[in-house]
């Protein structure tokens, strides 16, 4: 064996060094502190009355006032409000949920979700101050497209 790593006997195991749990690299932020995420989710379907779309989403606004804003047409809408999550996989699964879970408490359509992007606080703001991110989310409620 030409490596010096490579040189134990046959059978021999090589020891595994470990990361104490809590560890972890200068800045880094721990993994278990919620962290604030945009989430922006997209839904479409088949037509709907608009007043009955706009109810249904100011109903949802008023049962959950975490979310800033939703613009609306008669076939889909999208919703954008901030999430408190430990990571981007919780934020999203907490989003994926948000539409159906509340469809039959808040009327909304039988749409589908068609779109999400869930962002860290960070790439928000960078996006915002590059001038390429949605524009802030004033005024809030809901607004037709």
């Amino acid at each position: 064996m030409t490596d010096g790593s490579a040189a134990r006997a046959a059978g021999e195991e090589r020891a595994l060094t470990s990361v104490a749990a809590g560890d972890r690299f200068e800045g880094e932020e721990p993994r278990d502190l919620p962290r604030l995420w945009h989430v922006t989710l997209s839904v479409s379907g088949e037509e709907a009355p608009l007043k009955e779309v706009r109810r249904a989403l100011e109903q949802l606004a008023h049962d959950h006032p975490f979310l800033l804003t939703s613009r609306y047409a008669n076939d889909h809408a999208e919703i954008r409000y901030w999430e408190e999550a430990r990571d981007l996989h919780d934020a999203a699964a907490v989003a994926l949920r948000l539409w159906g879970e509340h469809r039959q408490t808040a009327g909304l359509p039988p749409w589908e979700i068609v779109g999400l992007e869930v962002i860290d606080r960070q790439t928000y703001h960078q996006r915002i101050a590059e001038g390429y991110g949605p524009p802030p989310a004033t005024p809030v409620g809901a607004h037709p497209f």
